[in-house]
C-alpha cells in the first residue's frame, strides 16, 4: 500500500515544497539531508493518500517550530520529532497509524517523511495549510473544526511537553513560548485527527504537488526550456490553478530580523530595464503581500515564490540578499483556502495587514 519515495522523488520533493514554503517553512535542504540518512540506512518512506487510510486510525501531524533563520544556525538532530510523537501517543493512550504533515512548504514537508521512515509508519499526501504560514492556528483543521490540542512539544535535549489550551491560538501563543526557551526551535505534534476528519479538513496531494514542481523545474533545466512556463503549464492541471509571473529583477534592500519567534520583514527589488520600477515583499517567515510601486499585486494566502530567474530555483526569506536576481511568481491558493472563515484566520486581517484579500486572477492586469 502506498507509494514508496525515492532519492530522486526525495528531491524533487524538497525543491516543490521550498516553492510551496513561499520564502518560509525552513530550507527543506537540510530536512532532505536527515530522510536521506534515514533511506541510506535502509528505511523507507510510504506516501498514501487519505483515501487509504482504515476508518478507524488515528493520524498525528508532525513538524518543527520556530524561526527559520534559527535552522540555518542550529541544525536538528532528528530526535525531537519522535519524541514528540510519542509522548503525544502516550497522553492520548493510542497508537497512531500514520503522520502527516501540517504544511507541506519548506522544511516541514520533510520532518514527517522522517518520522514516517524512523518508526515505519505510512506518510498522509495531505497536509493543513497547502504551503507554508507562521503559525498553528493557521491551519485548515482548525479552521474546520478540529482542535490542535491536545499537542506534545519537545526539545533537541529531551524536554517534553503538552500543551492543552482552550484554543488552537491560545495553543500557538504556549508553544510559541515554550520554543523561545528551547532555544527557538522545537519539534511538535498536534492536531489529533481520526481518519474521517483528515479527509475533510486537508488539502490534498500536496506531497504529490511537491514531487511534481520539482521534477517539472528539474526537467525543464535539463531541456533548457523555460522553467516559469513548464510551473505555470503543470499548475493549470491542479487545485492550485493558476500561476504567474508578477516581477522580474534584482535585489536592493533587505531588512530582516528575528522577533518573538518569527523572521520579520521585507525585502525591495528593482527591474533591471526600469530602476523606477520597484517591487516590496512584506513577510512573517512567510511572503504575506507584494506591493509593485505601492499597489498590492499578490496577497496572502496566494502564494508569493521569489525564485532565482536562471533556474526556477526557490530562495527562501533567510537567503535573500543584496543582487540576487530573482522572479517573483504567485500561486492563486485552493478554494478551501479562501473561505470566509480561513481567510478570516490566514488572511490578510490575520497578519494585521489593512489590505483586504483579493484573489490573484482579480489583481492581474487585464490583457
Amino acid at each position: 500500500m502506498g507509494d514508496e519515495l525515492t532519492l530522486q522523488g526525495l528531491h524533487d520533493l524538497a525543491e516543490g515544497a521550498a516553492v510551496l514554503g513561499t520564502g518560509g517553512g525552513g530550507d527543506p535542504y537540510i530536512g532532505r539531508l536527515l530522510v536521506e540518512r534515514e533511506l541510506a540506512e535502509g528505511r523507507r518512506v510510504r506516501i498514501i493518500g487519505a483515501d487509504e487510510l482504515p476508518d478507524d486510525a488515528l493520524v498525528l501531524p508532525s513538524s518543527m517550530m520556530g524561526a527559520p533563520t534559527v535552522f540555518v544556525e542550529k541544525l536538528p538532530s532528528g530526535g525531537g520529532n519522535v519524541a514528540a510523537f510519542r509522548a503525544l501517543e502516550e497522553h492520548l493512550g493510542r497508537r497512531a497509524y500514520a503522520v502527516m504533515p501540517t504544511e507541506c512548504g519548506g522544511l516541514n514537508s520533510m520532518i514527517p517523511l522522517m518520522l514516517g521512515a524512523q518508526l515505519d509508519l505510512p506518510v498522509v499526501d495531505a497536509d493543513g495549510m497547502g504551503r507554508a504560514f507562521p503559525e498553528l492556528q493557521m491551519q485548515t483543521f482548525g479552521v474546520l473544526g478540529v482542535s490542535g490540542s491536545p499537542m506534545a512539544i519537545a526539545s533537541d535535549h529531551g524536554d517534553t511537553c503538552i500543551i492543552d489550551a482552550g484554543d488552537n491560538k491560545r495553543m500557538e501563543q504556549m508553544a510559541r513560548a515554550l520554543t523561545i526557551q528551547m532555544g527557538g526551535a522545537s519539534y511538535i505534534s498536534d492536531y489529533p485527527m481520526d481518519t474521517a476528519e483528515v479527509r475533510r479538513t486537508s488539502v490534498h496531494g500536496t506531497l504529490s504537488l511537491c514531487r511534481d514542481i520539482g521534477r517539472t523545474l528539474r526537467e525543464a533545466r535539463a531541456a533548457h526550456t523555460d522553467p516559469f512556463d513548464a510551473l505555470t503549464a503543470m499548475l493549470a492541471d491542479t487545485i492550485y490553478s493558476l500561476g504567474v509571473v508578477l516581477f522580474r529583477g534584482k535585489v536592493v534592500d533587505v531588512e530582516r530580523r528575528t522577533v518573538d519567534g518569527f523572521a520579520r520583514g521585507k525585502a525591495l527589488l528593482q527591474a533591471v530595464e526600469d530602476p523606477d520600477d520597484v517591487l516590496e515583499i512584506t513577510f512573517q517567515n512567510e511572503h504575506l503581500v507584494a506591493r509593485r510601486n505601492g499597489r498590492v499585486i499578490a496577497i496572502v494566502p496566494d502564494l508569493i515564490c521569489t525564485l532565482a530567474t536562471d533556474t526556477g530555483a526557490p530562495v527562501p526569506t533567510e537567503s535573500l540578499a543584496y543582487g540576487q536576481r530573482l522572479t517573483v511568481y504567485a500561486i492563486s491558493t485552493p478554494p478551501i483556502m479562501r473561505t470566509p472563515d480561513a481567510l478570516a484566520c490566514f488572511g490578510p486581517a490575520g497578519f494585521g495587514l489593512t489590505d483586504p484579500y483579493t484573489p490573484l486572477e482579480d489583481l492581474l492586469p487585464v490583457s
